[in-house]
């Protein structure tokens, strides 16, 4: 398919954080932009912004006239829309072109030097660590994006035709649609036990996309079963983060590799997952041939990604984090940050699982992550894509966790209960729609100052 002869991109799921960047990314170059989605959200609001049409009903009165003439329009779909979606298997039954999200980059991406991020966790701060670097050292770049950038209030990062950046992501294998030619596994956990079904399965995958890329070509968290360059913490690899201090509230650190060693790195995001993060794309890119000084110029002004560790109120006497974290490993990065921070503070942490799947599968380890909070305050589980399972509920959960400080709580009834709540310390995370209450938990907070 060549992609010059279309015109009309239609988005069936625009608001998805994947899709909604590659509809930043045709519009940007002139193409018709439209799409569906189930629910209004801050996202598709600013997308309309930019003048896309949005529809959230699945009613094929809905669609636009330009977008019913197949020789030039083009669909775009994501995995989580239901195969009973009428407006999608219309564009089946008339012929279209219809392609995943996925398989669009792959194309898009095919004719580009590529930079491809891989990982169960990690994958957009990373992704959006190295378009950054990548665009403030003036290399001609695009960066597509799982997140939205602060520095850029974007999913996309720059317009360039000639190097992209993408998250290869493992979910529905859809990173081995990529070609790339620089990649990194950030990290290889156990997810999506849905699709996989075990372990072993996710790690052929992974390993199944390492090899797209020459193993001098490749970068690897240390301690990962695969052939490539280092990263490390504090531990002897290719490419290590040592002498590491807080000043400001600010990461400085060293970087040793196997022939240099460049001092005093300024990075600003809490965590040592997100140092790794940012060593891995100061590696990328230094092997890219971006100078070390330019390398360190962008790390020292990057602000972080929209819910990653997102400080929403940082006061001496009140601070709001609020995190995408929707895995163990995850919460336990999120919880590392926050203790590193602020060792001797109460700290309350509400909790929205996401995908009864996941619950399931990974509920000691939820329990155990959790526990680690002062107070913990769980919210019913998001469905996104599932049906329920049953007996797999959040009250299943809560009877694991071994902490006295801990209750269920309703979405619409989390806001009373923070306001009622004795705290300095407040981080809310997970995946789902918790996100869409950050500005007015942000609000009741501020009241109580």
């Amino acid at each position: 398919m060549n992609l010059n002869q279309i015109h009309n991109i239609f988005f069936i799921g625009i608001g998805g954080i994947g899709m909604s960047a590659l509809a930043r990314y045709f519009m940007n170059i002139g193409k018709n932009v439209a799409g569906y989605d189930k629910t209004r959200t801050q996202l598709t609001a600013e997308l309309e912004d930019l003048g896309m049409e949005i529809h959230f009903e699945d009613d094929l009165e809905l669609i636009g006239k330009p977008f019913l003439n197949k020789d030039n329009t083009l669909i775009i779909i994501t995995p989580a829309v239901p195969k009973n979606h009428s407006q999608w298997n219309y564009f089946l039954d008339k012929g279209f072109e219809v392609k995943k999200r996925a398989e669009v980059l792959g194309l898009i991406t095919k004719d580009t030097f590529c930079f491809a991020i891989a990982g169960t966790h990690g994958k957009t701060t990373t992704s959006s660590i190295l378009g950054h670097i990548l665009y403030e050292s003036g290399v001609d770049v695009t960066a597509f994006l799982g997140g939205i950038v602060e520095n850029y209030n974007s999913n996309l990062i720059g317009n360039g035709k000639t190097v992209t950046v993408v998250e290869a992501d493992e979910f529905d294998r859809s990173f081995l649609h990529l070609h790339p030619n620089l990649a990194c596994i950030t990290s290889m956990d156990a997810d999506h036990l849905d699709i996989y079904g075990d372990v072993a399965t996710i790690e052929a995958s992974f390993i199944e996309f390492a090899n797209k890329v020459k193993a001098k070509d490749l970068f690897v968290a240390n301690g990962l079963p695969l052939e490539g360059n280092t990263i490390g913490i504090n531990e002897k690899a290719d490419f290590s983060a040592q002498n590491i201090r807080i000043e400001n509230g600010f990461y400085v650190f060293d970087i040793k590799t196997n022939n240099e060693l460049i001092n005093n790195i300024k990075f600003g995001l809490p965590g040592h997952h997100n140092l790794s993060n940012a060593l891995i794309a100061f590696a990328m890119a230094k092997s890219y041939g971006v100078e070390n000084t330019k390398i360190s110029d962008a790390l020292a002004t990057f602000k972080g990604v929209r819910r990653r560790f997102s400080f929403q109120i940082r006061e001496e006497k009140l601070v709001y984090i609020d995190d995408y974290a929707h895995h163990p490993t995850e919460i336990n990065a999120v919880y590392q940050a926050v203790r590193e921070l602020y060792p001797n503070k109460k700290i309350v942490a509400a909790f929205q699982p996401h995908l009864f799947s996941r619950t399931k599968d990974f509920v000691e380890g939820f329990a155990e992550s959790l526990s680690k909070f002062d107070k913990i305050i769980l919210l019913d589980i998001y469905p996104a894509r599932e049906l329920p399972i049953e007996g797999v509920t959040s009250q299943w959960l809560l009877d694991k966790i071994e902490n006295a400080n801990k209750s269920l709580c309703t979405k619409e009834a989390l806001l009373e209960t923070f306001k009622n709540e004795t705290a300095e310390i407040y981080v809310t995370i997970g995946a789902g729609d918790i996100g869409e209450m950050v500005k007015e938990i942000k609000k009741i907070l501020y009241e109580k100052v």
